[in-house]
């Protein structure tokens, strides 16, 4: 919710700045597009840790210390911040060896899954 919040005040301020202060989808689709945030929700940080597991780590698993490191991020932050909704959309799953991405990840990029990759949600 909070991370909702921010964007909900940032579309709204756009509104403000760009347009008559009233939010359409249009004005909506512009702010979220001036922030980053493509079709599927995702921003740079959660698009950031996506690539580095496909590129870094074969697409995993890995744990969440070498992704940290990986990413320059806090362990904390990855786990209550970008992991959530990426597991929630279907991009990764957390396993008992570690966090793995999805076919849904590898599509989203344009990428060929790996073979051992799972079956993601339905949003990929």
């Amino acid at each position: 919710p909070r991370i909702a919040n921010r964007l909900l005040r940032r579309v709204r301020d756009f509104a403000e700045v760009k347009g008559d202060g009233a939010l359409s989808a249009q004005i909506a689709d512009q702010a979220l597009n001036m922030l980053n945030v493509d079709s599927h929700g995702l921003d740079h940080m959660d698009r950031r840790l996506l690539l580095a597991m496909i590129e870094k780590f074969d697409g995993g698993p890995v744990g969440v210390d070498s992704l940290a490191a990986a990413i320059s991020e806090e362990r904390d932050t990855i786990e209550d911040v970008i992991e959530p909704y990426l597991i929630q959309q279907g991009f990764m799953m957390r396993t008992t060896r570690g966090r793995v991405v999805t076919r849904s990840a590898y599509t989203h990029f344009g990428l060929a899954p790996h073979d051992q990759a799972p079956e993601g949600g339905e949003n990929g």
